[in-house]
C-alpha cells in the first residue's frame, strides 16, 4: 500500500506529482455505455439515473475497474448537471445524485488507496459568444465543483468538449471554485481535427495547457486507430502530460468516430444501440497502449465501450499487474489449444478441427 493511514485518511502523492515522477496513470471511464449495455441507463438521454436507483451497482462497477487496474475512481457524474436532470423531470434530485456518486467513488477509492476524481462534461446549453448561455453553464459547473470539493476529491476531470470555449470555461470554473484542485481537460474530436468553434485540436490543447490545466488531451469520439495520429500532433505542441481515452470501437479512416460507423451488411448507422458489432478486442488495446506510450501519453484510459477485460489489457501493456491479472488467459491450461506440460488429451486434435473448421486435404 503506497499511502499512509493517519486519522483514518490516506495521504498519497497527488496526480501532478505522480505524473512528474514518470508514473503512467490509468483511468477507467465508460460507465455510461456499460450501464446502458446492461440495461440500467437510457441511451439518448445518457443521464446517470442508476446512481439514484441502483447505487450498489455503481459501487460494484467501480470495484470491477479497480480490480482491472484503474488508478483513479471517477465519480459517475457525467451529464449529472442541472439542464440534463431538468430534461427528465428530476432536477430536484440533482444534488443528491452528485453527492451520492461522489461518496460512492470516494468510498471505493479509500478502500483501495486510489485517487478520486469528480467529472464535469460538455453541456447542451453552451453557445459561443452568448453571454446568457455562458452564465448558465458557469452556474452548472460551479455547483458541481462545489459538491466535489466538499466531498474531498483529489482532482477534477472535465471532458468530452467539442468547443474550446466551453472547455476553457470549465477550466476557469475549476480554478475559481475548485480550491486548488488539479484539472484534467479533454476534448472530443469528431470528423475533422478541429473543435466546433474552429480551433485545430492540437492548438486547443496547447491553449488549455497554457491556461493552467494539469493534463490535456483527447477522450471519446474516436477509436484507438483514429485517435493515435491526432495524439502525435498534440504531443508536438504540448509540454506537459497528455491524455488519451478512446472509445472501444473499431473506427476507421472513413469513419473516424463511433457515431459514424455503419453496419457492413446493411449500411445502417450502428450508433448507439448496435455498436457491439464494431467492438474492439483486448489485443486492440494492448497495441494502442504500447503506441500511446511511445508517443509520450502518460494519462491513459478507455471511454465508451470500456469493460474490465479491455482495461486489464491496457494495464498489462503498461507493465502493471492488477488483481485481475491472476485470471489472464493461459493457453497451456486449455485441453484443446494447449494442455498442461507433459499431458496430451486424446481427442483434442479432433475437437480443434471441428472448432476451427479445419479442412484437411
Amino acid at each position: 500500500m503506497t499511502g499512509q493511514l493517519t486519522n483514518n485518511k490516506f495521504h498519497r502523492p497527488d496526480i501532478i506529482q505522480r505524473l512528474r515522477n514518470g508514473e503512467t496513470i490509468l483511468v477507467a471511464e465508460g460507465y455510461m455505455w456499460e450501464f446502458g449495455r446492461r440495461g440500467y441507463l437510457k441511451y439518448g438521454g445518457f443521464i446517470p439515473e442508476v446512481v439514484l436507483e441502483h447505487p450498489d451497482l455503481v459501487e460494484s462497477m467501480h470495484e470491477e475497474f479497480v480490480h482491472a487496474g484503474t488508478d483513479v475512481v471517477e465519480a459517475f457524474t457525467y451529464y449529472a448537471n442541472r439542464e440534463k436532470l431538468r430534461s427528465i423531470g428530476r432536477e430536484d434530485e440533482l444534488e443528491k445524485l452528485n453527492r451520492t456518486a461522489l461518496k460512492i467513488a470516494k468510498k471505493v477509492a479509500v478502500r483501495h488507496n486510489k485517487l478520486t476524481a469528480a467529472g464535469l462534461c460538455n453541456t447542451p446549453l453552451y453557445v459561443p459568444g452568448d453571454d446568457t448561455c455562458t452564465a448558465k453553464v458557469k452556474e452548472m459547473f460551479k455547483e458541481q465543483i462545489k459538491w466535489a470539493t466538499e466531498e474531498k476529491v483529489d482532482f477534477i476531470i472535465a471532458e468530452t468538449f467539442n468547443d474550446l470555449g466551453e472547455a476553457l470555461l470549465a477550466l476557469e470554473c475549476i480554478k475559481e471554485f475548485g480550491n486548488g484542485l488539479p484539472a484534467v481537460i479533454t476534448l472530443t474530436p469528431y470528423g475533422p481535427d478541429i473543435t466546433t468553434d474552429d480551433v485545430p485540436i492540437p492548438e486547443a490543447c496547447r491553449r488549455l495547457e497554457e491556461a493552467g490545466a494539469a493534463v490535456v488531451g483527447l477522450n471519446c469520439g474516436r477509436g484507438p486507430e483514429t485517435m493515435l495520429p491526432l495524439l502525435r500532433e498534440v504531443r508536438k505542441v504540448c509540454k506537459g502530460p497528455i491524455a488519451a481515452l478512446p472509445v472501444a470501437f473499431r473506427c476507421t479512416e472513413d469513419s473516424k468516430t463511433f457515431q459514424s460507423l455503419k453496419d457492413p451488411k446493411t449500411g445502417e448507422y450502428l450508433y448507439p444501440v448496435d455498436l457491439d458489432s464494431a467492438r474492439c478486442n483486448s489485443s486492440d488495446f494492448e497495441k494502442f497502449t504500447k503506441e500511446a506510450l511511445e508517443i509520450g501519453v502518460t494519462y491513459l484510459g478507455i471511454c465508451c465501450g470500456n469493460c474490465a477485460t479491455y482495461f486489464r489489457a491496457m494495464a498489462e501493456a503498461c507493465g502493471k499487474t492488477p488483481p485481475s491479472s491472476k485470471y489472464t488467459y493461459e493457453s497451456s491450461l486449455s485441453h484443446v489449444f494447449g494442455a498442461p506440460e507433459g499431458q496430451k488429451y486424446t481427442r483434442a486434435d479432433k475437437i480443434r478441427e471441428f472448432m476451427l473448421d479445419i479442412k484437411k486435404n
